[in-house]
């Protein structure tokens, strides 16, 4: 019999770890090839983890809700064959670099609080790192609940006490003193799990009359949530809104979409032409298609466009359309409905998801006329597509202004003011308007 290996595979360039949240296959079942094993989520999509082989599963590495780094392996089955030598479980190189660069730093400080190698309590190399730049003492270490495995203290617990220390007593610290340690190259060294929003720790909710039903929110409604907030405590949003004659537009797809669906095998939904016209703009004002990282701005090379889409479960997910201005109208709409159809249904890979550098929402679907969008960070703009309604209109032409009724719809850009100003954010949602009531409705696909 061989044992074979099923490590965590790689998700996308930008996606480095995931969390196991459930094992769908426990040890001694049968596993077929292709079959999936278990349930993984990065920060954004749920997604699961085949095996290679067809075997049994003999061993678990890892457990529902650890946090895994891609390539490590998670599990070992047992196949045909011959003999092969598996090492239970390997500490990646990254984690024991870490743990050798954090006793080399041990060793040659000699002002350190405390040495926290003395505790009979385990630390993290980061959280010992974070302690000593801050300089915690032990007997604050000690002190601190752990919300880890075990009650170990993680990233955020460190951090959350440091910003909540000024209203704290603080204990007495010890003289410094120096140590060398033995590192284990295979000793287990937890990984801290980081959150973007730690929010406060509060009690559980009561129902005060008995009636009212309480529900804990999801895992990918506490991620939404983290990065709502997070996006406005980070940008200095601001709106401009601009009413749009979509008139041309909705005459042209009602002519063309049936032979568009018969030739292509694809329906032709409003949001591609949508997604073209804002693909153009962004190559005009390539100020709307940069990135912001602490004091710098990131001029993003390629144009990847986020396209907000509601899950039946009422969650949020925002699948990207890499070099969306390299696609023609007929890859745009395999694009979009693509995306959409595999968001439906859960399928979308984590790397779907990663590299946006602006992001359209379709407020319209809902019969929003318009909305106030929240930036998908770390982008600076992000557009709201509001209903498209007939309404009467002044229309004016050689022989005078009639009243008319015509198709419109409102943009809604929201713009990050730290970098975008009202000029920039504004000429550019004009100039997507332009693109859309300048459409041509003899054109082709």
């Amino acid at each position: 019999m061989a044992r074979f290996e099923l490590k965590l595979p790689k998700m996308g360039e930008s996606v480095a770890e995931a969390t196991i949240t459930n094992w769908l296959k426990e040890v001694g079942d049968k596993i077929e090839a292709d079959e999936a094993v278990l349930e993984i989520a990065t920060d954004k999509v749920d997604s699961e983890v085949p095996s290679e082989v067809s075997g049994v599963l003999v061993e678990k590495l890892f457990g529902k809700d650890d946090l895994v780094q891609v390539g490590e392996t998670i599990a070992i089955i047992e196949t045909e064959g011959g003999a092969v030598e598996v090492p239970v479980q390997q500490v990646p190189a990254a984690i024991v670099e870490e743990i050798e660069k954090t006793v080399e730093t041990a060793k040659e400080t000699v002002s350190a609080p405390i040495s926290f190698f003395e505790s009979d309590k385990f630390f993290s190399p980061l959280v010992k790192n974070i302690a000593k730049e801050e300089g915690v003492s032990l007997a604050e270490l000690d002190s601190i609940a752990g919300s880890g495995k075990d009650g170990r203290i993680t990233k955020d617990d460190i951090l959350n006490y440091i910003k909540n220390r000024g209203s704290q007593p603080q204990p007495i610290t010890a003289p410094a003193v120096e140590v060398e340690v033995p590192v284990k190259a295979a000793e287990a060294v937890e990984v801290p799990k980081v959150a973007l929003v730690s929010p406060p720790q509060t009690a559980s909710p009561v129902s005060v009359n008995g009636g009212d039903e309480i529900i804990e929110m999801d895992r990918m409604r506490k991620l939404i949530s983290g990065y709502m907030v997070a996006s406005v405590q980070t940008s200095a949003h601001v709106q401009s809104f601009i009413e749009v004659d979509v008139t041309n537009i909705v005459k042209w797809r009602d002519k063309v979409k049936n032979a568009f669906e018969k030739r292509e095998g694809e329906k032709l939904t409003y949001t591609p032409i949508f997604m073209e016209a804002v693909a153009k703009a962004l190559k005009d004002y390539p100020g709307m298609n940069i990135s912001v990282q602490g004091d710098f701005i990131i001029k993003k090379k390629d144009i990847n466009l986020g396209m907000a889409a509601a899950l039946p479960n009422g969650n949020l997910i925002v699948p990207v359309i890499k070099n969306a201005d390299q696609l023609n109208l007929v890859g745009m709409a395999k694009a979009v409905n693509d995306l959409g159809n595999r968001a439906k249904i859960g399928k979308l890979k984590p790397d779907d998801t990663q590299g946006g550098t602006y992001t359209v929402t379709n407020v319209g679907t809902f019969g929003s006329v318009f909305g106030t969008p929240i930036i998908n960070q770390p982008q600076v703009g992000i557009l709201a597509l509001g209903a498209i309604r007939k309404v009467p209109a002044v229309i004016e032409t050689p022989e005078g202004d009639f009243i008319g009724i015509r198709q419109k719809m409102f943009l809604s850009h929201s713009y990050d003011h730290r970098v975008v100003d009202g000029a920039l954010g504004g000429s550019f949602v004009k100039r997507v308007a332009e693109y859309l009531e300048a459409f041509d409705i003899n054109r082709d696909y």
